[in-house]
Protein backbone atom coordinates (compact mmCIF):
# COMPACT_ATOMS: atom_id res chain seq x y z
CA UNK A 1 0.00 0.00 0.00
CA UNK A 2 1.45 3.51 -1.06
CA UNK A 3 1.55 5.36 2.09
CA UNK A 4 2.83 9.49 1.65
CA UNK A 5 2.85 10.38 5.33
CA UNK A 6 2.68 14.32 5.97
CA UNK A 7 3.89 16.06 9.14
CA UNK A 8 4.52 19.52 10.25
CA UNK A 9 1.01 21.84 10.35
CA UNK A 10 0.06 23.77 13.79
CA UNK A 11 -1.10 27.01 14.63
CA UNK A 12 0.79 30.01 13.78
CA UNK A 13 0.33 33.73 13.93
CA UNK A 14 -0.32 36.05 10.59
CA UNK A 15 3.43 36.54 9.30
CA UNK A 16 4.96 33.19 10.63
CA UNK A 17 6.22 30.27 8.91
CA UNK A 18 5.66 26.60 9.04
CA UNK A 19 7.35 23.81 7.35
CA UNK A 20 5.42 20.46 6.00
CA UNK A 21 7.10 17.12 5.08
CA UNK A 22 6.27 14.42 3.41
CA UNK A 23 8.09 11.11 3.09
CA UNK A 24 6.94 8.17 0.47
CA UNK A 25 8.72 5.16 -0.41
CA UNK A 26 11.80 5.49 -2.77
CA UNK A 27 9.51 3.94 -5.57
CA UNK A 28 6.86 6.77 -5.97
CA UNK A 29 9.76 9.14 -5.25
CA UNK A 30 11.41 8.51 -8.10
CA UNK A 31 8.84 8.21 -10.35
CA UNK A 32 6.15 10.94 -9.38
CA UNK A 33 6.20 14.81 -9.21
CA UNK A 34 5.34 15.65 -5.77
CA UNK A 35 2.81 18.66 -4.87
CA UNK A 36 0.86 20.19 -1.84
CA UNK A 37 -2.89 21.08 -2.64
CA UNK A 38 -4.92 23.02 0.34
CA UNK A 39 -8.88 22.54 1.07
CA UNK A 40 -10.72 24.62 2.97
CA UNK A 41 -14.71 23.61 3.88
CA UNK A 42 -16.74 23.77 0.76
CA UNK A 43 -14.28 24.28 -1.58
CA UNK A 44 -12.57 22.21 -4.38
CA UNK A 45 -8.90 21.27 -3.24
CA UNK A 46 -6.73 23.70 -4.97
CA UNK A 47 -3.30 23.08 -6.17
CA UNK A 48 -0.82 25.17 -3.83
CA UNK A 49 3.11 24.07 -5.43
CA UNK A 50 4.25 21.23 -7.76
CA UNK A 51 8.25 19.76 -8.50
CA UNK A 52 8.55 17.86 -11.03
CA UNK A 53 11.31 14.41 -10.64
CA UNK A 54 13.65 16.82 -12.72
CA UNK A 55 13.00 20.12 -10.27
CA UNK A 56 10.55 22.05 -12.07
CA UNK A 57 8.14 23.53 -9.84
CA UNK A 58 4.83 25.63 -10.07
CA UNK A 59 2.93 27.56 -7.98
CA UNK A 60 -0.30 28.96 -7.53
CA UNK A 61 -0.47 33.02 -7.47
CA UNK A 62 -1.28 33.53 -3.89
CA UNK A 63 1.56 31.68 -2.98
CA UNK A 64 4.39 32.86 -4.56
CA UNK A 65 7.13 34.38 -3.31
CA UNK A 66 5.94 33.45 -0.13
CA UNK A 67 6.17 29.43 -0.47
CA UNK A 68 9.02 27.32 -1.14
CA UNK A 69 8.48 23.71 -2.64
CA UNK A 70 12.09 21.62 -2.11
CA UNK A 71 12.76 17.88 -2.69
CA UNK A 72 15.12 15.31 -1.26
CA UNK A 73 16.02 12.43 -3.27
CA UNK A 74 18.29 11.10 -0.77
CA UNK A 75 14.96 10.94 2.40
CA UNK A 76 12.91 10.32 -0.63
CA UNK A 77 10.95 13.55 1.35
CA UNK A 78 9.32 16.72 0.10
CA UNK A 79 8.92 19.76 1.82
CA UNK A 80 6.69 22.98 1.69
CA UNK A 81 8.17 25.77 3.45
CA UNK A 82 5.51 28.72 4.17
CA UNK A 83 6.56 31.82 4.90
CA UNK A 84 4.44 35.36 5.52
CA UNK A 85 1.85 33.09 6.60
CA UNK A 86 -1.69 35.05 6.09
CA UNK A 87 -5.02 33.75 7.83
CA UNK A 88 -6.62 33.12 4.21
CA UNK A 89 -3.84 30.16 3.98
CA UNK A 90 -5.38 28.54 6.50
CA UNK A 91 -6.87 25.05 5.26
CA UNK A 92 -5.94 21.85 5.28
CA UNK A 93 -2.64 20.45 3.11
CA UNK A 94 -2.04 17.17 1.10
CA UNK A 95 0.82 15.92 -0.53
CA UNK A 96 0.19 14.29 -3.06
CA UNK A 97 2.27 12.36 -6.22
CA UNK A 98 1.02 13.76 -9.11
CA UNK A 99 2.01 13.91 -12.95
CA UNK A 100 3.84 17.26 -13.93
CA UNK A 101 3.28 17.64 -18.00
CA UNK A 102 4.21 21.28 -17.68
CA UNK A 103 3.44 25.00 -16.63
CA UNK A 104 -0.08 24.54 -17.90
CA UNK A 105 -0.47 20.91 -17.17
CA UNK A 106 -0.23 19.31 -13.59
CA UNK A 107 -2.88 16.47 -12.63
CA UNK A 108 -2.84 15.48 -9.19
CA UNK A 109 -2.66 11.45 -9.07
CA UNK A 110 -4.14 8.72 -6.61
CA UNK A 111 -1.57 8.69 -3.81
CA UNK A 112 -2.55 11.25 -1.37
CA UNK A 113 -1.59 11.68 2.13
CA UNK A 114 -3.37 12.21 5.05
CA UNK A 115 -3.29 15.52 5.36
CA UNK A 116 -2.36 18.22 8.06
CA UNK A 117 -4.04 21.16 9.11
CA UNK A 118 -2.74 24.33 8.88
CA UNK A 119 -4.09 27.46 10.84
CA UNK A 120 -3.31 30.71 11.01
CA UNK A 121 -4.59 33.22 13.18
CA UNK A 122 -3.43 35.73 15.98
Amino acid sequence: QVQLVESGGGLVQPGGSLKLSCATSEIIFSRWAMGWYRQTPGKQRELVAAISTDGRIKYVDSVKDRFAISRDNAKSTAYLQMNRLKPEDTAVYYCNALKFYSDYDVRSGNYWGQGTQVTVSS
